[in-house]
This record gives C-alpha cells, structure tokens and sequence, in this order.
C-alpha cells in the first residue's frame, strides 16, 4: 500500500500520469459547465420572492464551496508534505493556492453584486462575509509567504504550517451563518434535512458544482506539472524529456 502510495507521489510519474487526465477532466470540465449553465439560465424558473436575480447563486454558491475545500486540500497537502516530507504535496498546495484565492474572490464578487438588490448595498460586515474575506487573505498571505522565501523547502515548510493554522477559519466561514445573527442566508442544499430548493434549480447548482471540481483538478493539474518542471529543472529525467521534445 505504501510502496504504490509512494511510486505515484513521485514527481515523474506524477507529471505524466497528469498529462493523459488532464484532457478528459477538461472535456469533461466544458461539457459539464454547457449543461449546468443551460440548466441554470434557460431551464430553471424564476425564484418566486428574487426573480431572475437569483441565478448568481449558480455561480456564487460554487464558488463559496471551492473556496472552503481548496484550502482544506491546501491544509492536508501541507500536512503531508510536513510529516513525509512528501514533495508532491508541497506541490499540490502551492499550485491549489492561485485557484482557491480565485474562487474566494469570485464568491465575494458575485456574493457583492446579488447583495445590492437584496440588502440594498453591495457590502455588510456579516460574519460569513468577513470569514469569507479573511480566507482570501489567508490564500493571498500564504502566496506571498511562497514568494518571500528564497529556499523552497523552507517556503513549502512555513506555507504549510500558515495554512494548518489558517484551516480554523474553514468551520467559521461554513457555520457562520449558524453561530451569529447574520444577514446571510442558511444553508438551503446541505442542511439535515430535505434541501429547501427547487429541484429544477437543484440539478443545475449541482452541476456547475460538479463541474466547478473538476476546473480545479483540471487547473491543478496543470499548474502543477509547470511547478514540477520547475522545481526539477535540474533533474536527469526533466533534461531527458526537454531533450525528446525537442
């Protein structure tokens, strides 16, 4: 268990094993973003109380839910690297941290411009958004935290540990909404019991969730086949394969 888990953190295997998915995850990235986005603006009927307003949701909500797993991602990823020493992990944190810090500020945006009509301004203090807030600049620092540290062992080391420590903020942001009076709504989709949403705007938002995964896995995949390349640029086997692509 331990030799296979090991053969296939190893970077080379890694980086061709990421070049045969990363076509079919874009595939079926696209095919999955048409469906859901078809779903979400021509088969989905207007909300009764927000109208056709509402549809933001399709991409906000997604957005909120990646921003929370890529930093939990992040936090196991520097975890591994921490404890094994595992240098694929520190790689999967730091080509995850661009793309969670996209979607964190993708949420606010679209959370923003659905907040005007509804609360009649674009930001409140509310508990969900400053937690959410606060997330984006934990990815902001661990990023300039990276960048800062020449060494890139030391760098992966002290990333790790900013985002372990970080990682308290996760059930704050998700439980915000439950802890404070807040201007936020509750969970509609992954409350206890049956979900408080259509189900033609259900399969939709899942959609453009499912869809919204696999972008990352797409983009993280490639991102972290650039950083292997640049972290082993000095390797036999990277001189090897610059060598047959030439």
């Amino acid at each position: 268990m331990l030799e296979r888990f090991y053969k296939y953190a190893s970077l080379q295997v890694f980086y061709r094993c990421a070049a045969v998915l990363i076509p079919w995850l874009g595939g079926l990235t696209a095919v999955l973003l048409v469906v859901g986005l078809y779903g979400a603006l021509v088969l989905a009927p207007p909300d009764y109380q927000q109208g056709e307003s509402y549809r933001i949701i399709f991409v906000h909500v997604p957005s909120a839910w990646m921003s929370l797993f890529i930093y939990v991602v992040m936090a196991a990823a520097g975890a591994t690297g921490l404890i094994w020493h595992v240098k694929l992990a520190e790689v999967i944190a730091s080509a995850s941290a661009p793309i969670g810090a996209s979607f964190t500020f993708l949420a606010l945006i679209t959370g923003s411009l659905w907040g005007k009509p509804m609360w009649g301004a674009y930001w409140v203090w509310d508990a969900r958004l400053t937690s959410e807030l606060i997330l984006l600049f934990l990815y902001l620092g661990f990023m300039a935290l990276e960048a800062a540290i020449p060494d890139r062992r030391g760098a992966s080391r002290a990333c790790a540990v900013l985002a372990l420590v970080g990682v308290v903020n996760i059930p704050i942001v998700h439980f915000s909404v439950e802890w404070w009076h807040t201007l936020h709504q509750g969970a509609t989709v992954t409350k206890l019991g049956a979900p408080s949403i259509a189900t033609s705007m259900l399969v939709p938002l899942l959609v453009m969730a499912v869809a919204f995964k696999l972008y990352y896995l797409t983009t993280v995949l490639i991102r972290a086949r650039a950083l292997i390349l640049e972290r082993e640029s000095s390797s036999a086997w990277v001189r090897t394969l610059a060598t047959e692509d030439a």
